[in-house]
């Protein structure tokens, strides 16, 4: 008698379980005890990678075999899960966390704000020191990036800068991330934009899960966005999620320009959500044109597959456990190599004034920032008989993987310099940048990621302590 469908399924989906079992031992969590052995000095320590078991492939696979594809019952459920874990009215999934900072920045653009909507030429106050996307999408929208410096020590913006930042009526939003996983000054900057009725955007792609005065970092803004390609707090592959925090205005115009600017919000595959398909008079169209092909904005076609959404859920219900692991490692890294601050000075939380045995100590603002490190940073002071390029050079003869702070200063990058050539007035800059040159110079980071296995982190500790020592 031939197998039925479910039964030919389900012993597809025990072999796929058996099969990355057997093949997928190094992505496992680094306190399982079925992660790969590692072998100091051979054994790459990756500063950031997948982490996962046979359940998302499993995940995948299921998904897959339904054939699907297009974001369906896994993106919707996804989403919903997504929103319910960081308490905003609603997430999107979009393909990239680059294209989730473009698509917030872009809903602002739209008309349908009335007098708030960013125009051409409005401005946006940013960071200079961080990730390019997110800062690209303003100039991508024809509005100005305005930069304040960065603290080196937080490495998030310095929020003394804004008010110097600020043109009335020209200074529209401010869009900034929280720097490897450590919260920007949410206090000051939320009532930098309520007091000025500006729009707030947190970049939110290296720190989910983090927490500011015990409420999670994605929610204090008008919009969010989130990153799930594989170094990040949870993975699809590719992927990212655009979340709402209160005003459902702005769902309806996030979907429109990762659909295709289109007008009308059915689902895909479903028709006439409005009940009113073919009632609507818009622009210059006829009246009665479908609704499904109305397009109000010049929008993208930007949403992730439904498999990636199917691996995502199984990723979010091991967050706790890998945010967890991300504060662990870089406490143990922290604690360990503690002897080198005289050459090494090392990222602490916003408003924390230093750090001991015991935890850190704090500023007398009241405010506390809990930190999902997205890696344990490192500044060489200029004192240190060795150089970041010498320190990183020798960690990558260690197979130890490690980063500069992405692009650094991103007005030194080549493609800020040309365009401030082409366009003098493209981007305007506070202040000297000081402490975004000093993170350009300086900072080089190794890995927190909950992939980590015990020995990889002594073989870190071990490895810098010598080259140190060595100097």
């Amino acid at each position: 008698m031939p197998k039925s469908p479910a039964e030919i399924k389900a012993e597809i989906l025990k072999l796929t379980r058996e099969f990355s079992a057997a093949t997928h031992a190094a992505n496992r969590p680094g306190n399982d005890a079925k992660h790969a052995v590692f072998v100091p000095g051979q054994s790459i320590v990756p500063y950031a990678g997948r982490v996962f078991t046979e359940d998302e492939v499993e995940a995948a696979i299921s998904s897959t075999l339904d054939f699907w594809l297009t974001l369906g019952p896994e993106g919707d459920a996804f989403e919903n899960e997504l929103a319910a874990f960081l308490g905003v009215k609603k997430s999107l999934l979009v393909n990239s966390g680059s294209s989730a900072n473009l698509l917030a920045l872009s809903a602002l653009t739209s008309d349908k704000l009335g007098e708030r909507h960013l125009r051409q030429g409005d401005e946006v106050i940013t960071v200079a020191a961080g990730f390019p996307t997110t800062v690209a999408p303003i100039i991508q929208n024809g509005c100005v990036p305005v930069f304040i410096d960065n603290d080196p020590v937080t490495l998030n913006g310095r929020v003394d800068q804004l008010e110097d930042a600020f043109v009335p009526r020209k200074t529209k939003a401010v869009m900034m991330a929280h720097t490897l996983g450590n919260p920007f000054d949410l206090a000051a900057v939320t009532e930098f934009c309520q007091r000025h009725n500006l729009w707030l955007i947190e970049d939110n792609c290296d720190a989910l899960g983090c927490r500011y005065d015990g409420k999670i970092t994605g929610t204090f803004g008008d919009l969010s966005t989130q990153s799930f390609y594989p170094p990040h707090h949870l993975t699809m592959g590719e992927g990212g999620a655009v979340s709402v925090v209160r005003d459902m205005k702005l769902k309806v115009l996030v979907e429109s320009f990762r659909d295709w600017g289109r007008d009308c919000w059915c689902a895909s595959g479903k028709d006439d959500t409005c009940h009113k398909r073919f009632g609507w008079k818009l622009g210059e169209l006829p009246e009665g044109y479908d609704h499904k092909y109305i397009y109000s904005h010049l929008g993208y076609n930007l949403k992730p597959l439904d498999p990636q959404a199917a691996i995502g859920r199984q990723q979010l219900k091991k967050l706790p456990a890998f945010i967890q692991a991300r504060i662990d490692n870089w406490n143990h890294l922290r604690s360990a190599l503690q002897e080198l601050e005289e050459f090494i000075q090392f990222q602490l939380p916003t408003h924390a004034t230093g750090w001991t045995p015991q935890g850190f100590t704090w500023d007398n603002s009241g405010h506390r920032s809990e930190c999902s490190w997205f890696g344990f940073m490192m500044l060489v002071k200029k004192n240190a008989p060795f150089t970041r390029r010498e320190f990183a050079q020798h960690l990558d003869a260690a197979k130890i993987g490690n980063r500069m702070l992405f692009g650094g200063n991103l007005v030194r990058q080549p493609a800020f310099v040309s365009l401030k050539k082409q366009q003098p007035n493209a981007f305007r800059v506070v202040g000297d940048l000081a402490g975004a040159d000093r993170i350009m110079n300086e900072a080089v980071f190794i890995g927190t990621y909950p992939g980590l296995t015990p020995a990889m982190l002594d073989y870190m500790v071990a490895t810098i302590r010598h080259f140190v020592r060595s100097r």
